[in-house]
């Protein structure tokens, strides 16, 4: 299967922590995020959060709802995941993604379930 050479994109760990409420709910307000996200986070850090995300082209700003804008994702879920393993395997594994995945996989945190879908995708790649 041939892949395709998007350009890489990294989230910092609060920007990643925005993007996945974006992407779970497709359009939010900066209040949106703060009463969706787990951990406390001053309003303020979440608005300029965005606004780092929105200078870097990963959301866009949408309609305004009374005082607030709103935001949407710019890009996938997947560009970025690409972008970020592709990072990873860089700065840890000089590079090479089979010392990554075969890192993974010898892992402890991995579980049976982990392993069987490992190897029905392995096989799909394989049939194609």
């Amino acid at each position: 299967m041939p892949r395709s050479s998007k350009s890489s994109i990294e989230l910092t760990k609060c920007e990643a922590e925005v993007m996945d409420v974006v992407w779970t709910k497709g359009s939010v307000t900066v209040n949106d995020v703060v009463d969706t996200i787990k951990r406390d986070l001053a309003y303020t850090t979440v608005m300029t959060t965005i606004k780092i995300l929105e200078e870097k082209q990963i959301v866009c700003r949408g309609e305004k709802i009374g005082r607030a804008y709103t935001y949407f994702a710019n890009v996938s879920r997947d560009q970025v995941q690409q972008g970020m393993i592709k990072s990873l395997a860089d700065r840890l594994f000089g590079g090479s993604t089979k010392s990554l995945v075969l890192s993974l996989l010898e892992s402890e945190t991995i579980s049976d379930d982990d392993i069987q879908a490992v190897r029905e995708a392995a096989a799909k790649l394989g049939d194609e």
